[in-house]
């Protein structure tokens, strides 16, 4: 990882956008999943949005602009998965308009990866 991906993570972490506020607050702390999720933590050159190191998991939150960036996404979701991470997508419109379902989505992956340990 080099020092500019370490700059833009540290921006992304102090700029985060209203979804990733909102999932951050209602699901991911600690106290609703019981794990550790990290914020805009560097992988390799990738920035993913959440990331959860016990899990293997992590957790994207995809724009409105997103559906331009499907190349980069595959690409993505390709050097993770490389390195054994699963990784949940959910749309900015998933995560304002239907948080409880975003929720129990998420809970249910937790448990499913638990299962498998």
């Amino acid at each position: 990882m080099n020092k500019t991906t370490q700059n833009h993570a540290r921006e992304n972490r102090l700029n985060p956008t209203v979804p990733e506020k909102l999932i951050w607050q209602k699901i991911l702390s600690r106290k609703q999943t019981g794990y550790k999720f990290l914020r805009q933590h560097p992988i390799g050159h990738y920035i993913p949005d959440f990331y959860c190191r016990e899990l293997k998991l992590i957790i994207e939150i995809d724009g409105d602009s997103h559906c331009l960036q499907e190349d980069y996404d595959i690409t993505r979701t390709t050097y993770f998965q490389s390195r054994s991470l699963r990784v949940l997508r959910f749309t900015n419109r998933d995560v304002l308009y239907n948080i409880e379902g975003v929720e129990q989505l998420l809970l249910q992956e937790i448990a499913n990866i638990k299962n498998r340990f």
